[in-house]
């Protein structure tokens, strides 16, 4: 289916090593004005992304606040665009895509997706302009058929990516780290209701696909809601009947998933969409609110989660990045809301216009029954509040 930051985490080496970096420019420019000015751009630079994340930025400048930069559209690309501001903005997964094996040739560099997201985002650190133009990484993904002057979904897009991105990272070590940092894992249970056959799958996902609309078709009213009703069990009676082993027929089940394990990094999806007749789908653009703060053990019930003490422990979130959609089905157009993991202000990256906002400004993306072009929050970020530490890359 719209458009309107991490914690700076220093270790003494990496603050000798930028240390020793400045003192060797300002001598050879023998200027101590010089050395000021690359030291402003030091901290202009680690005030957003961190100084684990610097890569020949002591040489460049932004010409945009706290080294915020635009994506250019180069054809419906704002989805697109979105999604790659809340992938670098992260950075954990940028440690990551730092550490990538570069392919050996040309044409290997040019279909890989990790590397030309790598060069990316090298170019948005290391440029002087407000704006870059992704084009090169988009006519990488358009030989996986990701077209361009077309209406994405985020959250297929999304996946796609992900999925892209794991694929041709070659190191075993970041495909785990990237799962880790992303992958939900659910248990999915299967009860028989006329014996006692049941069954058992886990199954991992990329995002939380939350309902906005209950059993009846009513209007769920909170995030809260949302979740225990993708959590609650569901009886599947005549057509939706399973084939049960024991008795050797359909018979009726209940169906119910149990949470295991929240990643570091979990993206909730809003399914602001549904069904109508003449298989028509209309958006869904009542107002939902969401909160900065999320505690699943404050959400679920002990029936709702099959994991133990210390992984539940884990379970608190905070608000990193909204992707709003304003528009319809058909046509439409994104941004995204994310908040600097160092500084903890709001900025919204919509293609190549960065701009601090409010907190006041994300919750405009609940959304308004009367007002179906307009913005809503369509994926969710969420980050853990006390990640478990070492975390790889760190």
């Amino acid at each position: 289916m719209g458009q309107r930051s991490g914690r700076q985490e220093t270790s003494k080496k990496l603050e000798m090593a930028l240390t020793e970096t400045m003192k060797a420019e300002a001598k050879v420019q023998n200027n101590e004005e010089d050395a000021e000015e690359l030291k402003a751009k030091v901290q202009r630079l680690t005030s957003v992304f961190g100084v684990a994340d610097l890569k020949n930025g002591l040489t460049s400048s932004f010409s945009v606040p706290a080294g915020a930069i635009g994506l250019y559209n180069v054809g419906h690309s704002c989805c697109l665009n979105s999604l790659l501001q809340v992938f670098f903005m992260n950075i954990r997964f940028t440690r990551i895509l730092r550490r990538i094996t570069v392919p050996l040739y040309a044409e290997q560099q040019q279909k890989n997706v990790p590397y030309q997201m790598l060069l990316l985002l090298e170019e948005m650190q290391c440029g002087k302009q407000k704006a870059v133009y992704p084009i090169a990484l988009a006519y990488c993904l358009s030989a996986y058929k990701v077209k361009l002057f077309v209406q994405h979904d985020a959250a297929q897009l999304f996946l796609t990516l992900w999925n892209l991105i794991k694929k041709q990272m070659k190191k075993p070590e970041l495909v785990e780290e990237l799962s880790d940092l992303y992958t939900i894992c659910i248990q999915e249970h299967l009860a028989c209701q006329k014996c006692s056959f049941e069954e058992k799958k886990n199954s991992s996902m990329l995002t939380l696909p939350l309902p906005l609309l209950d059993s009846n078709c009513r209007m769920l009213k909170t995030l809260k809601d949302c979740l225990q009703c993708f959590f609650q069990p569901e009886e599947l009676t005549d057509h939706n009947m399973c084939f049960c082993e024991q008795c050797g027929r359909k018979t009726p089940f209940l169906q119910s998933m149990k949470l295991v394990h929240l990643p570091q990094t979990l993206t909730i999806h809003l399914k602001r969409f549904c069904f109508e007749k003449a298989a028509r789908i209309h958006k869904l653009s009542h107002y939902l609110p969401f909160p900065q703060d999320l505690d699943f053990n404050a959400v679920l019930t002990e029936s709702q989660c099959q994991a133990d003490d210390n992984e539940k422990a884990g379970w608190q979130y905070d608000l990193f990045a909204v992707i709003a959609h304003s528009g319809s089905i058909s046509c439409g157009h994104y941004c995204a809301y994310i908040r600097s993991l160092t500084e903890c202000k709001w900025y919204c990256f919509n293609d190549s216009e960065v701009c601090q906002v409010s907190w006041d400004d994300v919750k405009c993306t609940y959304g308004h029954s009367n007002l179906h072009w307009g913005e809503t929050a369509y994926l969710l970020v969420y980050m853990k509040k006390h990640p478990q530490w070492p975390y790889p890359g760190v």
